[in-house]
C-alpha cells in the first residue's frame, strides 16, 4: 500500500514540460516564453551540455524522477529550453545553427543592417534581399514539421516568389520616390520586406489554406480542419512578422536620417554599418519576443465560428462541443 501511495504523490509531482513555463493565456507569459526561447545566449552553449539537456530532457519524458535525474524543478525547465533552442521537436535531430529561433536577433540584425545601409544601387538591393529571404528559407527550413512536412518544392517555390517580390518591390519604390525626401528612400527596405512576408507566409502554407488546418479539442484530440482557421492563422503571423521588422527598419532610418542631415558622420562614412546594425539588434532584442506573444499560439475558435460543413462534422461527433484549438504557428 505504501509503495502505490508513493507513486501516486510522485506522480502528482511531475512537471508537465511539454507545455511552457509560463502561462500563455496572459500577454506576459508569452512574452517571458519567447524571451527565453529566442535569446541568442543560447548559441553559445557547448554541445556537451546541449547533450545532457537532451539526455535530461529524454530520461524525465520517459519517467525518471527529478531525483532520479538529480536535477531541480529549475533546472529541468533550463534543460528542456535548452533542448527546444537546439533540437527539433518532432525529429530530435539538431538543428542548423542559424535555423534556430535563438538565432533570429543576430542573423536579422546583421541582415537588416545592411539592407538599410546598401539601399540605393539595384546591385545592392538585390543582394541583400537576396539574402534576406535566404535567410528566411533557411529558418523555414530548419522549423518545418516533422510529422506534415513542407516539401521541398514549395519551400523553394515560396524562397523564388519572395525574393522576387521584395526585389521588385524594393526596385518599384526607388525608382518612383527616386526625388522625395531621403528619409523616404530609406524606408524603402522595410515595404518590401512587408511585401514579401505578405506573399512568403501564405505561399508556405498554402496546403493549410487548401486543405485547412488541424482542429482540436481542449485534450489534444483531432476533431477535423479548417480553411477559415488557416485564414485567420496565417494573418495573424504575416502580421506579427512585419511588426516584428518595424521597429529596427523605421527608428534606424530616422536615426540615420536626423545624422546625415547634422553631418555627423561626414568623416566617419565607415561607421554607417556598425551603427544601423547596433540599432537593428537592440530593437530586434524586444520587438521579436514580444511581437510573437502578441497571439495566443494555441488559438480557441468557436465551433459555429467554422465553415457549416466543418461545424456539423464536428457536433455531428459531439453536439455538446463548443470551442475547438489551433496552432497559429510562428
Amino acid at each position: 500500500m505504501s509503495g502505490s501511495k508513493d507513486a501516486s504523490v510522485a506522480n502528482a509531482r511531475r512537471i508537465d514540460i511539454e507545455k511552457p513555463y509560463w502561462d500563455q493565456n496572459t500577454y506576459r507569459g508569452r512574452a517571458l516564453h519567447f524571451l527565453t526561447v529566442t535569446n541568442p545566449l543560447n548559441l553559445f552553449v557547448s554541445s556537451k551540455e546541449l547533450e545532457r539537456a537532451r539526455d535530461i530532457v529524454t530520461k524525465y519524458r520517459k519517467g525518471d524522477s527529478l531525483e532520479q535525474l538529480e536535477v531541480t524543478a529549475d533546472e529541468l525547465w533550463r534543460c528542456k529550453y535548452l533542448y527546444d533552442s537546439a533540437y527539433h521537436p518532432d525529429t530530435g535531430e539538431k538543428m542548423l545553427m542559424i535555423g534556430r529561433m535563438s538565432a533570429q536577433v543576430p542573423m536579422n540584425m546583421m541582415i537588416t543592417g545592411c539592407m538599410l545601409t546598401f539601399y540605393k544601387t539595384t546591385a545592392h538591393v538585390i543582394t541583400w534581399q537576396w539574402v534576406n529571404q535566404s535567410f528566411n528559407a533557411t529558418v523555414n527550413y530548419t522549423n518545418r514539421s516533422g510529422s506534415s512536412p513542407i516539401p521541398m518544392n514549395t519551400i523553394l517555390q515560396s524562397y523564388a516568389v519572395a525574393t522576387g517580390g521584395a526585389v521588385i518591390t524594393a526596385l518599384g519604390l526607388n525608382r518612383l520616390f527616386r526625388s522625395a525626401p531621403p528619409l523616404v528612400g530609406r524606408l524603402v527596405p522595410f515595404a518590401a520586406v512587408a511585401a514579401a512576408n505578405c506573399v512568403n507566409i501564405p505561399f508556405m502554407r498554402m496546403s493549410e489554406l487548401k486543405n485547412g488546418i488541424e482542429l482540436q479539442t481542449e485534450d489534444g484530440t483531432k476533431v477535423g480542419y479548417s480553411s477559415r482557421a488557416a485564414r485567420k492563422a496565417i494573418t495573424a503571423v504575416t502580421l506579427s512578422r512585419i511588426l516584428m521588422a518595424s521597429p529596427s527598419m523605421i527608428l534606424a532610418p530616422i536615426v540615420m536620417n536626423m545624422m546625415d542631415r547634422r553631418q555627423l558622420l561626414r568623416n566617419a562614412r565607415w561607421a554607417v554599418v556598425p551603427i544601423q546594425v547596433l540599432i537593428c539588434g537592440v530593437c530586434l532584442t524586444f520587438a521579436t519576443p514580444l511581437c510573437c506573444a502578441l497571439f495566443v499560439q494555441r488559438v480557441p475558435i468557436a465551433v459555429n465560428d467554422l465553415e457549416p460543413e466543418v461545424r456539423d462534422q464536428i457536433l455531428l461527433r459531439n453536439r455538446n462541443l463548443q470551442t475547438v484549438y489551433y496552432n497559429k504557428g510562428l
